[in-house]
This record gives structure tokens, sequence and C-alpha cells, in this order.
């Protein structure tokens, strides 16, 4: 049997399990999280979680960017490094990443043979607990020096929360996934605040008055040193190009000279989630210097994350799914490109507020290309439709995603306006596969 067929297998195999990124919210909201399985299942493997230093990321926004940042400053300093994260954009093996690249489809296949005997023994397992323990034996396997695990969902009862870190991260909270973890921030902080653990320095982004206060609470009472990228550690812009920007950051409590680094992603935010990373892997006692750090930032990469994949006339892929990520695009956008317009391709997922993500997007938008991506909790291109009605937003309706896309290039061929993919990962992904075989047949002909 090929490879490839192997590989499709283990999908299934992963798949059969109750996958909760594939569940209503209603579903969700009654999900039975706890971490008995999942200590269970690590137990069994032999603790593979215990065998290398970790950094815990947890956050609303900039948890990813956050997590390959630090990833690329530890691969930077000689580490072999582990990176996972969720979702995968375009293939399931990009959730765990060894130096960079994504683990081969012939190790996955590999991995969950070995894991099969182990699940067979623990009741109520779900595909993201079993993926999350692949990673854990896969960077034990292949000999990785060190780690980056980025939380699924929420924290405290997270797959990934049966790791004692190095350090634990938590970048900017905000609204999302309420249906889960709680409808005031303060609620939202605490499941965050749940990957703090008893003795373990916590990092964290700049938060709003409500969520810093939960924070400060639950790593006093963990005899946890937190220190504050804002207060503790100070960032300025310097300057920036679509080739990438410059901050400054300036460690008070080490009185250490400020560091100048250059970053390839863009948008101000990122200079934030540049800071928390730096820090992070500064208050993780994982050896590393200045100097390898800014060389792991300046080579970082993470996809659809203002993505420019085309300059003229722009095309942009982007991760923004929640009111507060669509503020940051739009100033992103105003910054690198003043006074265009976008057509957006938009999908969501259900449990998002879209009304929230047009207003803030509304003073940009020529016209919203609203679709529905191949996945089970996209909401319909009915629905979205009403409400960019009532948002006063002109729009049309196309399904599948890659007409969405044809129709979006085809209007800004026109006037030059940008083409941007934003609202959710799972349109975005779509959009980016079609645009890479588009260009793929372009060169053909």
């Amino acid at each position: 049997m090929d490879i490839e067929t192997r590989y499709n297998q283990a999908l299934d195999y992963l798949y059969s399990f109750v996958d909760y990124s594939l569940k209503h919210s209603s579903e969700l909201a009654k999900a039975d999280f706890n971490l008995d399985r999942m200590f269970a299942l690590m137990k069994s493997l032999g603790d593979p979680q215990t065998k290398y230093p970790i950094i815990h990321v947890a956050g609303t926004k900039g948890k990813g960017s956050t997590s390959a940042l630090c990833a690329a400053g530890l691969m930077a300093a000689g580490y072999k490094t582990g990176l996972y994260t969720s979702p995968h954009l375009l293939d399931y093996v990009e959730r765990i990443q060894i130096n960079g690249e994504p683990i081969t489809h012939e190790q996955l296949i590999d991995l969950v043979e070995e894991i099969k005997p182990h699940v067979a023994q623990i009741e109520k397992l779900t595909t993201f607990e079993i993926t999350t323990a692949l990673a854990f034996m896969a960077f034990a396997k292949y000999g990785v020096t060190a780690a980056v695990f980025e939380v699924g969902l929420g924290g405290r009862l997270d797959a990934t929360n049966v790791v004692t870190p190095k350090v634990s991260v938590i970048t900017s909270l905000s609204y999302d996934h309420m249906a889960v973890l709680g409808n005031t921030l303060a609620l939202i902080a605490g499941e965050k605040a749940g990957i703090i653990k008893e003795g373990v320095p916590v990092v964290s982004s700049p938060q709003k008055d409500e969520a810093l206060q939960v924070l400060l609470r639950v790593a006093s009472e963990r005899n946890s040193d937190i220190t504050l990228v804002g207060r503790d550690v100070g960032f300025e812009f310097v300057e920036s190009s679509l080739q990438g920007q410059e901050l400054r950051i300036t460690y008070y409590v080490m009185r250490k000279e400020p560091i100048t680094i250059h970053i390839p992603l863009l948008g101000k935010h990122q200079i934030e989630n540049a800071t928390t990373a730096y820090t992070a892997l500064k208050t993780s006692g994982i050896p590393i210097t200045d100097e390898q750090i800014k060389l792991g930032f300046s080579q970082v990469q993470w996809r659809a994350r203002f993505e420019v994949a085309r300059v003229e006339p722009p095309v942009i892929f982007d991760s923004a799914h929640n009111q507060d990520s669509f503020e940051k695009l739009r100033e992103t956008l105003e910054e690198y490109f003043p006074g265009k317009k976008v057509y957006l391709i938009f999908g969501a997922s259900e449990d998002k507020n879209i009304p929230g993500m047009f207003a803030e997007m509304k003073p940009k938008i020529q016209k919203i290309i609203i679709t529905r991506a191949d996945h089970p909790r996209a909401l319909s291109v009915e629905y979205i439709s009403d409400l960019a009605e009532q948002a006063g937003a002109e729009w049309e309706a196309l399904v599948p995603v890659k007409e969405a896309l044809r129709r979006a290039l085809e209007l800004s061929s026109k006037d030059g306006s940008i083409v941007l993919s934003a609202g959710s990962m799972f349109v975005t992904a779509e959009v980016m596969r079609e645009w890479k075989f588009l260009n793929e047949s372009t060169k053909l002909e």
C-alpha cells in the first residue's frame, strides 16, 4: 500500500474520534473536558512530555505568532526545536513541526500505529487529545531538545495542559469561544490562567485590567513570578516596510541596553507578540542569547498572518476571526495600503461576532464576497448575507470558495483594490490552496 493511502487511513483513524473543532458550539459547551484521560494516556506512553524543556503558550490573539517566534529563536540557538500548533492550514502534519518543517506523512503513520494500543485502553479520548499526544511522542522520538506548545482552546482543561513548562505565556486576551470559556474577560482569563503552574514563571502580553487582575491573582496563588510586557519590558516601533518591521525592546528588570529586532511579520500587534516571545525566551531559563533571538526572529515564518501573496494589485491572506483581530487587521491595512479598499472574501464559523467584524472593516470594504468553507461549523452564506445587509455593506455570495476568489480577483483587476481573505481560517486555507493552483496553472500555460 502506498504512503498516501496509509496516511489517509491514519487521518481517518484520528477523525474517527470525537473532534470538537468540527462540533457546533452548543455541543462544545456541554463537552466533557477534563485532563484525566490525557494524563492516563501520557502515563501509558511513558510521559514523553517530560523529556525536553517546553514553552507553553495560551491566549486569544497572537498565540500562534508568539509560538512561532519562540520556536524560531530556539532554532537559531541550535536547539532541535518542536512546535505544536492548531489548526493546520493545508496539511494535518503542519500541526507537528521539527526545526520549522512538518513531520512527514510516513512519520505520522508510524506514530499513529504506535499510539493505537495505548488509545484502545482509554475511553472517550478526542481527536485533539490524541494529536497532542502524537506531538509529545514525536518530539521525544526524534530527539527534540526544546519545544513550544500552543494551547488549542482555553488553557485550564486543554489537552496540552499536562506539561510542566519552563515558562507559561499568555498573549492578548479578548472575547472568543464564549460558549465554552465564559462571557466576561475575567472568566476567559481564569480559563487561560489555568496553564500557570506552581513556581513556574509567567509572561503576559499587555492586558485589559479586568483580565490582568485575574492573571496577577492566579500567579500569586501559585507562587509564580509574572513578567508583564508593557510594564516590566518596554517595546517601541522603529520602522516598517512590506519586507518587515523593526522594534526596540527594553528589559527594565534586567537593566539591559535596548535591543533592536527585525521581524518579517507585519502589523503593529506583531511588535507586541515579538516582545512577548523575547521575554518568554529570556524568562524560560533555556540558555539563549540576544543575538540568537535576533537571528531567529528575523527568519520566522508564520503563514496567513497578513501574508502579502501579491503586491500589485494586492492579495492578502489573514487569519483574523473576531472583532478584536479585525480591528488590528484594518489598522495594518491602513498602514501598508493607505486609502485602498478591499474585496473581502469572507466566511465564518458559528459563535463569531460577525456584526463586530463587519463594523471594524466597513471603512475599508469595497464589497464582501461571502462564501462557505467545506467545514461542518461554517455558517451558511444566507445567514452571513443577512448580516452584511444589516451592516449596510455591498455584498455578493459565491460558493465554493474557489469561485469567490476568482470573482474577487476579477473585480480587483478592474480597479486595483485589495483582495483580502479573512474571517475563517478554513476559508483562508481554501483560498490559499486555490491561489497556489491558479499560479501553478498560469506557469504551465
